[in-house]
């Protein structure tokens, strides 16, 4: 029996006894969308989002409070908080984005150390029932 028609015997018989799918599956390919989306909304936010300090609304807070207007320290405090709260946002997004990198790296490097442990020195692919000695 080859590698691959023992490996689809195999997995036959790991399959759930209804024969359906499994109810969740990522792909490389899903995991790079995702983190490039949180990558680009990364950027447009800190793109779009009045954190510089030299923004529209710090001016109007800074000319209310020279001209001796209440409203200009409480929009300084708005912006303070606003800024607080998209930098939260923007880790958040930096966080996933790196993560998914990370992840997707981590799992293509763990598949070649698999694949490179499940195969004889000259190359060849171990059998299915050699695999199982392994996990005996």
């Amino acid at each position: 029996m080859t590698f691959d028609e023992e490996w689809a015997e195999a997995k036959r018989a790991a399959a759930p006894g209804s024969g359906s799918l499994p109810d969740l599956v990522v792909t490389q390919d899903d995991l790079g969308a995702v983190g490039h989306e949180a990558f680009l909304v990364h950027g447009q936010l800190c793109g779009k989002a009045d954190i510089a300090g030299g923004g529209a609304t710090a001016r109007a807070a800074a000319e209310c409070s020279t001209r001796n207007l209440g409203v200009g320290s409480e929009l300084s405090v708005t912006l303070s908080t606003w800024e607080s709260q998209v930098k939260t946002v923007l880790q958040m997004y930096a966080h996933i984005s790196n993560h998914l990198d990370f992840s997707k790296k981590a799992q293509a490097d763990n598949d070649e150390a698999i694949a490179a442990s499940l195969r004889h020195r000259d190359g060849s692919a171990m059998s299915v029932s050699e695999i199982q000695r392994y996990v005996k």
